[in-house]
């Protein structure tokens, strides 16, 4: 029902600036700075492994084994897999309309994210640690 400005939202919303999705304007920032953050990140991987490809596995595990690199490693997959779960948030709100099979498809893409994300530096840590 329309305010008496005509206004469809509410006064409180208004207020608090929100929309009909309650949090979009959040959204729609994180997703750009983990766009964002991810491009000098990537062309910092793109390098590594550049570096990496005539080096022998001792090499490679020295370098995953400094402080720095383990985490820019640890960064580069966190804002990753954020920025692909968000994204993924954004299609199955757009297009699965079923709430049950919408819940159900957002709940396992932040388990799989995270659990991707947790794994991902576990066995970077393992690595590390005892070499491969």
């Amino acid at each position: 029902m329309a305010n008496a400005k005509g206004n469809l939202r509410s006064d409180l919303g208004r207020v608090r600036g929100l929309g009909s999705a309650k949090e979009g304007v959040r959204h729609w920032w994180v997703q750009r700075v983990t766009a964002i953050a991810l491009i000098p990140l990537s062309l910092w991987f793109v390098a590594g492994i550049v570096f990496l490809i005539d080096v022998d596995r001792a090499t490679a595990i020295q370098w995953l084994g400094s402080p720095v690199t383990l985490g820019l490693m640890s960064l580069f997959l966190i804002a990753l897999i954020y920025h692909t779960v968000l994204g993924l948030q954004v299609v199955i709100e757009d297009y699965i309309h079923s709430h049950a099979v919408k819940l159900t498809l957002l709940l396992a893409i932040q388990f799989a994210g995270w659990g991707l994300a947790a794994a991902g530096i576990i066995a970077m840590l393992l690595i590390t640690i005892y070499g491969g």
